[in-house]
């Protein structure tokens, strides 16, 4: 797969020389295009997923946010300017971006036509993901930070996402959901609070595009694989 991407890559570069800025400062090495130009053209060309930078950071130190907060929880790794809206598959676009900033980290808008995600903490997801493996349950992309694991499944409605959860029990309060008007953040970003964001398992591209598991798939699994855990707690939470 990684031959088939790079033999695609290439092309787009070679489409994408005569649109990249032409000035000293803008301009990207003879070396290399920056891997995050690489994964974000991927995305949006291959994969149709929209895309867009986030914000960064600021400072000498490159731990501050850059954007106004001096507070933000998510250091870097949120829409600013461009704003979320401005998420797109046009490759162009996309160049543009990331040849005047090749250190942005690299988001994607869920929901719409693109993927969504379950995201849960990084300990009891690997845990989780290990069942439903030893399972046979077939899973999609799952983007991996020190922190949280995001599983990406196909887009679905906030009415959709409302059903399934009001006929759940119990729902882990430890699973965060990534739908429509969201945003999750892609490899080979640096992770919000520190190291790198990666694939723990790759997207597969298929006749039909990157293959991604329904929701209430993913949710049934991980609410039964957090069942059980001592005390009657959830294996989810921790």
């Amino acid at each position: 797969m990684r031959e088939i991407l790079g033999r695609r890559l290439q092309r787009l570069r070679d489409r994408l020389k005569t649109l990249r800025p032409t000035s000293s400062s803008d301009r990207i090495p003879d070396g290399g295009t920056p891997s995050l130009l690489d994964a974000a053209l991927v995305c949006a060309a291959e994969w149709q997923w929209p895309v867009l930078p986030g914000v960064g950071r600021a400072g000498a130190d490159g731990v501050r946010c850059a954007c106004p907060d001096p507070d933000c929880v998510v250091p870097g790794a949120h829409p600013f300017d461009p704003g979320l809206l401005a998420a797109t598959t046009d490759p162009r676009m996309v160049a543009w971006w990331w040849a005047r900033r090749p250190a942005a980290p690299l988001l994607m808008a869920t929901g719409g036509a693109a993927p969504c995600a379950v995201s849960l903490p990084a300990t009891a997801a690997a845990r989780a993901v290990a069942r439903l493996d030893a399972q046979g349950m077939r899973l999609g992309p799952i983007v991996a930070t020190p922190t949280r694991w995001s599983l990406l499944v196909a887009p679905y409605s906030l009415e959709r996402l409302g059903e399934l959860l009001y006929a759940k029990d119990h729902v882990p309060s430890s699973l965060r959901f990534h739908g429509e008007g969201g945003y999750l953040l892609l490899p080979p970003s640096v992770a919000s609070g520190g190291g790198q964001v990666c694939w723990n398992r790759e997207p597969e591209a298929g006749s039909d595009g990157i293959w991604l598991p329904e929701v209430e798939a993913v949710v049934d699994a991980l609410v039964e694989a957090s069942s059980g855990a001592p005390g009657g707690g959830s294996r989810l939470a921790y």
